[in-house]
């Protein structure tokens, strides 16, 4: 059986492990990604993770500013499909019918649920007890076309996003493989999404701003662990009238109830961290990073800072 000729459309570093499975399984024409970009601390115009790796496979590469402005050069590719992981463009109905087959997306969620850019963040923001993959045809809306497969991961409270992207990378290689294996020995499947859409919308930096009073305990658990990737979960700390951010790396909720004001320490010891008093219920900071310096036990922390039990020094 001869190979599907493909494209592969995909920019950052989730999208590497599907651009080398689907070289293994396919004749990959052509690689399109996001343009090259300023990165790192010296801020060097430098490629992305996709090109980089394509580059080393010896794979051509086409990174255009503007993908619409590029229609003539992707029209002359031959393919009979396109895999589009994570790259970040919006495909306008010309591009859509040039494949043979159709372009496929893999979509780190269970469609309808969790429509668009940040559906593995958003999963743990918004406390789904269960995520998973999809495989679908993409269409002019947004995630919005039929399905081919999904697969199924029932998240845990030790999850965090990096966790659960890596959980999902794995699923979705294996949903990958099924579908273009099945498009090329002609099972062309496309069942319709149903169900209530739910929505994950990008995140930003207003989003990663962790205030005490402004929710309850597993609301604010959720959104540190869902912030794991991203843009990172900030608390403000007031200390000798000094105002300091801290990135709050691992929290859990405290199951016995107790009486303060939201911000407030309640307890702080060596085996647990800091216990914060939320809008409701409390929190527990084990795991925190404060600016300049190296990730630390919260109860390390609180010893180098002289926080005691009582004190409101938190949002």
């Amino acid at each position: 059986m001869n190979k599907l000729k493909t494209v592969f459309f995909g920019t950052p570093d989730v999208a590497v492990p599907f651009l080398e499975l689907l070289n293994q399984l396919t004749d990959v024409q052509l690689v399109v990604t996001q343009a090259d970009k300023p990165r790192g601390r010296g801020m060097e115009i430098s490629p992305c993770p996709v090109k980089k790796r394509a580059q080393e496979l010896n794979l051509p590469v086409l990174s255009p500013e503007i993908l619409k402005t590029h229609y003539e050069d992707l029209a002359r590719v031959p393919f009979d499909l396109g895999i589009v992981v994570a790259y970040g463009k919006i495909f306008r109905p010309n591009f859509l019918a040039l494949p043979k087959y159709g372009l496929i997306n893999v979509h780190f969620s269970l469609l309808p649920q969790l429509r668009g850019a940040a559906p593995v963040q958003q999963a743990l923001i918004q406390g789904y007890q269960k995520t998973g993959v999809s495989t679908f045809w993409i269409r002019e809306g947004m995630d919005d076309g039929p399905l081919y497969t999904q697969k199924e991961y029932t998240i845990t409270p030790q999850d965090n996003a990096q966790t659960l992207f890596e959980k999902l990378i794995a699923l979705g290689l294996e949903a990958l493989q099924e579908t273009v294996l099945g498009v090329q020995a002609g099972k062309i499947i496309q069942t319709p999404q149903t169900g209530e859409p739910t929505l994950a919308p990008m995140l930003t930096k207003q989003d990663a701003q962790i205030t005490f009073a402004s929710g309850a305990a597993p609301a604010l658990f959720n959104r540190v662990r869902g912030l794991a990737c991203g843009p990172k979960p900030k608390a403000t700390i007031t200390l000798h009238g000094k105002k300091e951010p801290l990135q709050l790396v691992r929290t859990r909720v405290e199951s016995t109830t107790a009486a303060g004001t939201p911000g407030q320490i309640l307890r702080v010891e060596k085996e647990n961290g800091i216990l914060v008093q939320c809008k409701e219920g409390s929190l527990w900071i084990s795991e925190l990073h404060p600016a300049g310096k190296r990730p630390m036990p919260a109860y390390d922390y609180a010893m180098g800072h002289a926080l005691k039990a009582g004190e409101k020094v938190f949002d």
